[in-house]
């Protein structure tokens, strides 16, 4: 049996269902070791598409999403969407091809420090040495990338390694508890404070990072929420307060006297806990996987008093813990709850008299109400959001029972491999994701990925003809005679969809967006729905707003 055989093996007994891949000479023992195997490979056009896809597939399906790229250049291309899934905290195991290991140091083909190169965007980064510890090093990637914080862990596998024998079989292949994700529970002493604290509390708030935004995870973090009265809410958007799908969050959240930190960074998505984004005089309680991220906090508030609790342990195990101890106590003040909620659900009422005249470009809250009316006829839908200004306006105006992001890394254009992925996790729903044009160009040949494997989704393409993000950067910060480099061409992207064998809609009018996108879903087909844009700034909701916050100023 061969390391590759071995490898893949391994694979099949944790479950894996799917591989993202895109090919290469290092791997192709890989390659040949999957057919039959039962595991499908997904055959990508880009190195990072495969790791978006794999990202994706975590976030849906909970369990570790898995992609195969080759060495040197090809795992450069991985390196970006790394980090995305890293900061997204998305249970990622990362194969890389890697040169040869009698030819490290020599000049081999291909030779980088890659396991060195991925460390700084990964849980843990590493080269496989022994052919017959292959299966052991797999089971630890995927215990690392699902204990604690979730993310992403990378092996390299050199090509010499991968085609070596392995002559007992037996003893190389790890058994169910080596790929068991570790559990770091909570002492009661410590959870019985932070109970006290958060309920002793005039406005408590509890906050979750990504990985509570999704999964088991949000249901854990809601009965936390449900035992002890304090609103939970949970991020994963780089707007960090100003996450608009959070409406007047930011109002609320400056009045908190406690704030526990649930498995979230005390970084720029709270303004690092500076005021007046958050109360100068508000104590904080945290509980994290991580010491060092305990540690950041310390720094970032300036005075340790202000971080009454610091707990190592996991936070869905201290949720857990804590829901035991509180059931049957006393709960928090439900009027700052409905506050709260209050203060998420509200959106601007002009928002909703904004209408484009015929044959003009189209607000983005349009292009979200419309694609609304669609997805509540499908209860099951997932919409996605990738991009600057558009990928905004869809959040703070489009619900969905299922949602992802381009998350805290503020990357684009991980829309179009989401959207591969969550049809394959989702085979019977409708998948809809919103891209800005500039996005749509990363990664637009997964067309030709989506038709030859038959995966369905529609693509909204807010087309403002410009990079809108760096555009109204520009204008904000430098003035309209210095506005530079951010224009692009109105290109059809429709038509570039339907020559890689998609469905292609374009779309000039408010009035035609429903329809389109009814036909984009009904066809079957990957599909392209080309919609000309209004370049406008993304929204910042206020309960008090101005033309601005509605983005009227720039139409």
């Amino acid at each position: 049996m061969r390391a590759a055989d071995l490898l893949v093996r391994t694979l099949s007994d944790a479950g894996v269902e799917k591989i993202f891949s895109l090919s290469g000479n290092q791997i192709m023992s890989v390659y040949d070791a999957l057919i039959g195997s039962g595991i499908d490979l997904i055959h990508v056009r880009h190195e990072a598409a495969a790791v978006h896809m794999a990202d994706a597939w975590g976030r849906l399906a909970g369990a570790p999403g898995v992609a195969l790229v080759t060495a040197g250049p090809g795992f450069a291309n991985a390196l970006s969407a790394m980090y995305v899934a890293q900061v997204s905290e998305s249970p990622v195991v990362v194969l890389s091809g890697n040169a040869r290991l009698r030819e490290l140091g020599r000049g081999a083909m291909q030779e980088m420090p890659q396991s060195d190169m991925a460390g700084p965007v990964t849980k843990e980064s590493w080269t496989a040495t022994e052919a017959s510890n292959l299966g052991h090093d797999l089971a630890r990637a995927f215990r690392i990338a699902t204990s604690g914080r979730p993310g992403p862990v990378h092996i390299a596998l050199p090509e010499d390694l991968l085609i070596a024998e392995v002559v007992d079989g037996g003893a190389a292949s790890p058994g169910p508890d080596d790929f068991r994700t570790a559990d770091q529970g909570l002492d009661d002493a410590v959870a019985g404070r932070i109970l006290d604290a958060l309920t002793g509390a005039l406005r408590p708030l509890i906050l979750g990072g990504p990985a509570m935004t999704r999964g088991a995870a949000s249901e854990t973090l809601r009965a936390l929420s449900d035992t002890t009265g304090v609103p939970a809410v949970a991020s994963d958007s780089p707007r960090g307060i100003n996450d608009p799908s959070l409406g007047a969050f930011a109002e609320v959240l400056a009045e908190a006297d406690v704030v526990l930190l649930l498995g979230k960074r005390l970084d720029f998505t709270l303004s690092f806990g500076k005021a007046p984004e958050l109360n100068p005089d508000c104590a904080f309680l945290q509980v994290d996987a991580e010491p060092r991220v305990l540690e950041q906090t310390e720094r970032n508030l300036g005075r340790p008093a202000r971080l009454a609790v610091a707990a190592v342990a996991g936070p869905v195990e201290a949720a857990d813990r804590m829901i035991e101890l509180a059931e049957g106590q006393g709960r928090s003040n439900s009027g700052w709850a409905a506050e709260v909620e209050a203060a998420i659900a509200f959106r601007p009422p002009e928002w909703s008299e904004i209408s484009s005249p015929p044959r003009s470009p189209i607000h983005g809250i349009e292009v979200a109400h419309a694609v609304q009316q669609v997805l509540d006829g499908r209860p099951d839908s997932v919409y996605i959001a990738d991009g600057g200004e558009f990928g905004q306006w869809v959040q703070a105006g489009l619900s969905a029972p299922v949602r992802l992001l381009n998350g805290p890394a503020g990357a684009i254009g991980a829309g179009i491999p989401f959207a591969l992925a969550a049809r394959l996790a989702y085979p019977d729903s409708a998948i809809v994701t919103h891209v800005g044009d500039g996005t749509f160009g990363f990664h637009a040949m997964e067309f030709d990925t989506a038709v030859r494997y038959d995966l369905p989704f529609v693509a909204v393409v807010g087309n403002d003809a410009a990079w809108n993000a760096e555009y109204q950067l520009q204008l904000r910060e430098f003035g309209e005679d210095r506005v530079s480099e951010t224009e692009l061409l109105p290109t059809r992207y429709d038509r570039v969809a339907e020559s890689l064998g998609g469905h292609g809609e374009h779309v000039t009018s408010a009035k035609e967006l429903r329809p389109a996108i009814e036909r984009a879903i009904a066809s079957g087909r990957p599909a392209c729905v080309n919609v000309a844009l209004a370049r406008v700034p993304a929204p910042r909701v206020r309960r008090r707003s101005t033309a601005t916050d509605h983005g009227s100023a720039a139409r």
